[in-house]
């Protein structure tokens, strides 16, 4: 099993920037690939970024490319999700995920965090 809780999440003016941060327990942090994902009200969860166990692989959403950028500290067992430019479309509860591939989720979820950006 791997816990995982995620902190950072706000309320953000249009342009502004939040660092979302996810900190695992458990098994072994560096075994998992990491991953956030989102879910807006009335909308199905999707991906957003994807980093691989050493943190030297990562993928993105086409929707949050040169927004974004996801990275993790193993010494931490944490994966951060900078978000920078933030636009209202990006408002969503953002929930971290391990053990996933690419855009694929994996077994074990945090709680979510609301990002909230306002126009």
């Amino acid at each position: 099993q791997v816990q995982l809780v995620e902190s950072g999440g706000g309320l953000v003016q249009a342009g502004g920037s939040l660092r979302l941060s996810c900190a695992a327990s458990g098994r072994t942090f560096s075994n998992y690939a990491m991953g956030w994902f989102r879910q807006a009200p009335g909308k199905e969860r999707e991906f957003v970024a994807h980093i691989s166990w050493s943190g030297g692989s990562t993928y993105y959403a086409d929707s949050v490319k040169g927004r974004f950028t996801i990275s993790r500290d193993n010494a931490e067992n944490t994966v951060y999700l900078q978000m920078n430019s933030l636009k209202p479309e990006d408002t969503a509860v953002y929930y971290c995920n391990a053990g996933g591939l690419g855009s694929a989720w994996g077994d074990y979820w945090g709680q979510g965090t609301q990002v909230t950006v306002s126009s």
